[in-house]
């Protein structure tokens, strides 16, 4: 059960126009069982952060707890609707596109697609003690309110193990081992939000399922604390990271950003199982890079009054104003531009021993991950340009398999009818010509030009040798 959450999840689909293809699929958050998602807005030296939790159980056993630079006011913080984290991943995700070829053999072509707020309670006898009980071992609440269905304090503490020790004893459900992560934050002098739910409140609120916390503050450190989150892992877990800024990208500093391959051609069956496609590409992905690196999925120019594209193809809508400023990517009456960056981060506690620290950079490069497939043209291609086309699609299909075993690592064995169809609409003639279309599986043994290759290596190897020894044995002795 994870009781120790910096955020997470978020589901939804769309239906969606297209700018250079039909959009068929995505591959959102909810594919990753131990997943996180926040939404980090940076404005100078202005952070916002909204965390949505995906937090499964007892609602009583929940705890949040987020190292932040300074006590926040209670106006710094507020509960918002989960929608604003549905309309963002559902608009970023990586995405899968399809084309259609056309018929050479025809003069035509297919068209193109297109806070609830509450005040804070009083302070009760209840609280006196509580406080009392917290200078007892080093703790100090700075301050609490009710937000929403939330109880909220902001801690500070002298030492780590009278921290996990008072939270523990007032219901705070944390790790045994969370001292451990908690004392480097007290060494830093940063405070505590400390989160759990207030039953009452949740209940007069009619929701069933607990909102996203938003808390903003001013600090010079970009940064995103994990290894809370990590304090209790029993192995890897997933964040999906809604950057805004005005100007650029958002990268992370301390652990190398890269891009997952794009852009790629895969088979059309591919189309039934895009969800599991990507969570195989992205494990296989994250394997090569040594699993601690930051990997970029979406970046784009979002600007509300921007009527350029944003994605290609969108997967839906684009977010409205509104959610942008939800999201706490409102510049106020100046206005400006607005960056968006998608990040996903699988972090565990070998491989991620720090917290990720940002930069906000120049660079406005778009970028998205997506997949392509390409249906084949329809109707008479018996034409001389419809062969050359068949042909041509025999070979491509055998490049779509290959592509796939790459980027996923699945068996393409039982896989060659895909290629072997193709063969049924080419006139004899044309298949005499085909040769095999090369697979990346090994062979159980040497191939013919291999064998041949390895053979000339060995004699080469032995005259080598042998010249050698004929030489040591006709050089004259010396004392």
């Amino acid at each position: 059960m994870r009781t120790l959450l910096l955020a997470a999840l978020l589901a939804a689909a769309s239906q969606a126009s297209a700018f250079c293809g039909f959009y068929v699929a995505k591959a959102d958050a909810t594919l990753f069982n131990d997943r996180s998602e926040i939404i980090l807005v940076r404005d100078g030296e202005r952070t916002i952060l909204t965390m949505s939790n995906d937090f499964k159980g007892d609602v009583k056993d929940f705890a949040l707890v987020v190292p932040v630079p300074a006590v926040l006011k209670r106006e710094d913080i507020k509960v918002v609707q989960r929608h604003v984290f549905d309309a963002l991943d559902a608009y970023s995700a990586p995405r899968l596109v399809e084309y259609y070829d056309e018929n050479p053999c025809m003069q035509w072509r297919f068209a193109e697609a297109q806070m609830d707020e509450v005040l804070a309670a009083p302070t009760t006898l209840n609280h006196i003690r509580e406080e009392k009980e917290a200078m007892a071992k080093g703790v100090t609440i700075e301050a609490r309110y009710t937000v929403g269905e939330y109880d909220i304090l902001i801690l500070s503490a002298t030492e780590s193990v009278g921290l996990k020790d008072w939270l523990i004893g007032n219901g705070y459900r944390i790790p045994q081992t969370a001292h451990e992560v908690l004392d480097p934050y007290i060494k830093s002098n940063l405070k505590f939000f400390v989160v759990k739910v207030n039953l009452q409140e949740l209940k007069a609120s009619g929701f069933s399922t607990l909102r996203p916390i938003q808390i903003r503050f001013d600090s010079h450190k970009f940064m995103l604390p994990i290894r809370l989150g990590m304090a209790n892992s029993k192995g890897s877990q997933d964040m999906i990271v809604h950057a805004f800024t005005r100007t650029g990208r958002v990268e992370c500093v301390n652990y190398r950003t890269v891009k997952p391959p794009t852009d790629r051609n895969i088979p059309l069956f591919v189309k039934e199982r895009f969800g599991p496609f990507y969570r195989d590409l992205f494990a296989r992905a994250h394997r090569r890079e040594g699993r601690n690196a930051v990997f970029l999925e979406y970046a784009w120019t979002v600007t509300p009054s921007f009527n350029g594209m944003k994605c290609d193809p969108c997967v839906g809508p684009p977010p409205m104003p509104r959610e942008f400023a939800e999201a706490g990517a409102d510049w106020g009456p100046q206005g400006g531009n607005t960056f968006y960056t998608r990040l996903h981060v699988r972090y565990a506690r070998d491989r991620f021993p720090q917290d990720l620290v940002f930069q906000v950079t120049p660079n406005t490069e778009h970028f998205q991950a997506r997949y392509i497939l390409t249906h084949p043209a329809q109707g008479d291609l018996s034409c001389t340009a419809g062969q050359d086309y068949l042909e041509e699609l025999y070979y491509r299909r055998g490049r779509e398999l290959e592509e796939l075993s790459a980027l996923t690592g699945w068996d393409i064995e039982k896989r060659k009818g895909y290629v072997d169809e193709v063969k049924g609409k080419m006139s004899p003639e044309r298949r005499k010509g085909l040769s095999a279309p090369l697979f990346p599986n090994l062979p159980k043994g040497p191939s013919g030009p291999m064998l041949i290759a390895l053979v000339a290596a060995a004699m080469l190897l032995f005259t080598e040798l042998a010249y050698r020894r004929n030489a040591l044995s006709r050089a004259p002795l010396t004392s």
